[in-house]
């Protein structure tokens, strides 16, 4: 079968998902919110300073700020 077309799309270089940081993938922490009982990753936002998202459900919104003097647990439950 030919291609009726007269010009073709490059597409070289796009990626089917989001682009990656340099540094690897971005983090994200793991959140139960209980009001719903549901699970979701809530990544860090790309200033760096906040992890923000909101319940798949009920939307419940939750963040979480970014900060010396905190802590370095990676799962919550959100109530």
């Amino acid at each position: 079968m030919s291609d009726p077309q007269d010009y073709k799309l490059d597409v070289t270089g796009l990626s089917g998902g989001a682009a990656q940081p340099a540094g690897g993938p971005r983090p994200f922490l793991r959140v139960q919110f209980a009001c719903c009982n549901v699970y979701q990753r809530i990544y860090r936002s790309a200033d760096e300073k906040t992890y923000q998202g909101r319940c798949p459900r009920c939307g419940n919104p939750v963040r979480f700020l970014v900060g010396s003097g905190g802590t370095s647990a990676r799962d919550f439950i959100v109530y």
